[in-house]
């Protein structure tokens, strides 16, 4: 199989760019996406190559794109919101949660709503408070809508072509730390499902379940364990909703031991679904208790000392497969 090796931002932008070429009646909503090429950097070119028709810069309102891109989307349109910190997500509540996740359902299934939101998520850059959390909880709990988290170019771009192929609200989740990362990507064309998770390493000993970027940390702490005699497997869920249970499952009742690695903070996080998934549907097979590795439930600090204590670890990782093996 020929492949490229690509960055994840280079990855995502070149999907988007070979859809928008097929496709003239997508386009792309965003701050500051046109020429200055994107908050993350990552839509550069594409305003010199689709204009500012396609390529739209947004006032600074989360509310007006995500309405503008559902509106869009039901007249036919395929409508890419680019949302360049997750965490003012929560400004367009309304209009994710409320009317697009909605739409589907209260018009008796005719109106298809293929709509992609793109926003970068996470920590360990310094960028404090107000910019540097993990969302992806708050929607995994609204009906109606699909949560995509690739850790890897070649996932970023095989979960995005589905994307543009579904006629669903997606939020998709971009790890910032991952952007530089690069990786194999095969050339021909391919898809990866909604639903279908990745084992990213193979072991016997115990499970890891992680997203993003925490499955780099887990594959590393898996390196770690491994000198120490313990061979973890490292699941990667890939998406949320829908989310794969059937691999999560197989992979629990093989070792009987689960660490789940998550960056949003632990409370109400979503390694308390997949934790609880388990106990319904795996208890016995449990040799030890579920433990979570996730961000302590404090504010994200700017100091990287902080910082670092906060979010999870390569060696908080490590220390939690200890406690349980």
């Amino acid at each position: 199989m020929k492949v490229e090796i690509m960055s994840y931002m280079e990855a995502i932008r070149e999907t988007i760019r070979e859809v928008m070429r097929k496709n003239p009646y997508s386009f792309m909503i965003g701050e500051d996406i046109g020429p200055y090429g994107g908050e993350m950097g990552l839509s550069q070119g594409l305003w010199e190559e689709f204009g500012e028709w396609r390529v739209k810069d947004s006032p600074l309102s989360e509310a007006t794109m995500v309405g503008l891109g559902l509106g869009a989307s039901l007249t036919g349109c395929q409508a890419i919101v680019e949302i360049p910190f997750c965490d003012f997500i929560g400004i367009a509540m309304d209009q994710i949660c409320n009317q697009a996740a909605k739409v589907h359902y209260m018009f008796g299934g005719k109106a298809k709503i293929p709509l992609i939101i793109r926003t970068p998520v996470g920590g360990y850059i310094s960028a404090a408070a107000q910019h540097s959390q993990c969302l992806e909880a708050w929607f995994m709990h609204i009906p109606g809508l699909k949560v995509v988290v690739p850790s890897t170019p070649k996932d970023a771009v095989g979960l995005l072509r589905t994307a543009f192929s579904d006629c669903n609200p997606i939020i998709f989740f971009e790890h910032k730390k991952l952007y530089p990362i690069k990786g194999e990507v095969p050339v021909e064309m391919y898809t990866i499902p909604f639903g279908k998770a990745d084992i990213k390493k193979e072991g016997k000993d115990v499970t890891i379940i992680a997203t993003l970027y925490m499955v780099h940390l887990s594959l590393k702490a898996a390196e770690e364990l491994s000198k120490i005699g313990i061979d973890a497997e490292v699941v990667d869920p890939r998406t949320l909703v829908p989310l794969d249970e059937e691999t999560i499952l197989n992979s629990v009742k093989k070792t009987g031991k689960v660490v789940i690695v998550y960056e949003g903070h632990k409370r109400g996080g979503i390694g308390s679904e997949i934790a609880a998934l388990i106990v319904e549907k795996a208890y016995e097979y449990l040799k030890a208790p579920i433990k979570r590795v996730a961000a302590e439930n404090v504010p994200i600090a700017f100091s990287p000392p902080l910082e670092n204590f906060i979010l999870p670890s390569i060696e908080k990782i490590v220390k939690a497969v200890k406690e349980i093996i």
